[in-house]
């Protein structure tokens, strides 16, 4: 049994979506958080460092946080969907590389972008958004989803969060990334994860 600590919307929410597509075992724990206008508090209870959502516990007592770390232990704990690639799986590569690009490339440039903060290429570890979008679009172009024709957690991730700022200044407005986002809040998993939201 799986539970999520959950605050309702925020991107704790795309992790019931993944559990949905799992068909995993699971409980919904909801937990305040600190909000971004300062107001709310940390709840004792989250086992998130820094008291933000999401992280999951499993019933062994293993706590994981941070969404490409939860993608990935979720989908190789329950696999039996094939939602992401094992170990040995030609997909694997490029599974690992998109869970690592959304939270080590792809949100700070987003970030960037929100606080109007230029990327300075010689020392970031990112790019400016509309750069990622290409990359993003360019690995689209290939398939309906990042890995071709296989669905994964990765997809979770970036289809939810360009459906979220679909009609944001934040992104450029491409039909790829617009019909992506669209296939994949499509999903009756996703459905199911916004009535338990």
């Amino acid at each position: 049994m799986i539970t999520l600590f959950h605050r309702s919307k925020t991107r704790s929410t795309r992790f019931i979506f993944l559990l949905e597509e799992l068909e995993a075992p699971y409980q919904i724990r909801h937990v305040t958080t600190r909000s971004h206008d300062g107001t709310g508090e940390v709840d004792a209870a989250n086992p998130h460092p820094n008291g933000k959502v999401p992280a999951i516990a499993d019933e062994d007592g293993v706590v994981v946080f941070e969404s490409p770390a939860i993608a990935l232990y979720l989908t190789d704990r329950f696999p039996k969907n094939r939602v992401g690639p094992v170990a040995g799986e030609p997909d694997r590569g490029p599974y690992l590389s998109w869970l690592s690009y959304y939270t080590g490339v792809f949100e700070p440039a987003l970030m960037s972008k929100f606080m109007n903060i230029d990327v300075v290429r010689v020392t970031a570890g990112w790019v400016p958004v509309e750069e990622a979008i290409e990359v993003l679009a360019g690995a689209l172009a290939k398939g309906p989803y990042l890995l071709g024709e296989r669905f994964s957690a990765a997809d979770v991730l970036y289809g939810t969060t360009f459906a979220m700022f679909a009609n944001s200044a934040l992104m450029p407005r491409l039909p790829l990334i617009e019909d992506y986002a669209a296939r994949v809040v499509s999903r009756p998993a996703f459905a199911r994860a916004q009535s338990l939201d």
